[in-house]
C-alpha cells in the first residue's frame, strides 16, 4: 500500500489536496507492523502537476497512490482521485507523522477542521469537469 499525505513545506497536513504541491509519499507495500516506519519520499509537484489542474493525459509522479490523506478536498476532486485508483481520507490531523501512526494502528483521525476553501470548492465542484 502505498499513501500519499499532502502537506505545507513537508511540515503540516495541508488544507487543500487539489493545490497542494508538497507531499510525503509511504510505500508501505513491504512493510510490517513490528518494524519501524519508513522514510517517506518527498514528492513536489511542478505547477502543472497539480492536482487540479493536471489533464490526465501522462504519467504523474502520485501514480500508484492508495491513499492520499489531507485537511480538505472537494467532491470534485475526492471523485476524480477515485477514477485513478486512489480513495481521499479528510482529518484535522496537523501532524503527518503522526496521521500515518494513526492510520496504520486503524485508530480512527480526527475530523476535518472547517476550511472556508471546502465550501469554495464545492461551488467549484458544481462546474467541474470531474
Amino acid at each position: 500500500m502505498k499513501i500519499a499525505i499532502a502537506t505545507k513545506d513537508f511540515e503540516t497536513v495541508s488544507s487543500h489536496a487539489g493545490q497542494t504541491r508538497q507531499w510525503l509519499v509511504y510505500d508501505l507495500t513491504d512493510h510490517r507492523s513490528n518494524q519501524l516506519l519508513p522514510a517517506p519520499r518527498r514528492v513536489n509537484l511542478e505547477k502543472e502537476q497539480v492536482l487540479h489542474v493536471f489533464e490526465d493525459n501522462e504519467a504523474h509522479p502520485l501514480d500508484g497512490i492508495d491513499l492520499m490523506v489531507a485537511a480538505s478536498a472537494g467532491d470534485g476532486f475526492i471523485r476524480h482521485m477515485k477514477k485513478r485508483g486512489t480513495e481521499v481520507l479528510l482529518t484535522g490531523e496537523t501532524d503527518p507523522a503522526l496521521a500515518i501512526t494513526r492510520i496504520l494502528a486503524g485508530e480512527a483521525l480526527p475530523d476535518q477542521r472547517f476550511d472556508i476553501t471546502t465550501a469554495l470548492c464545492k461551488v467549484r465542484d458544481l462546474f467541474s469537469r470531474h
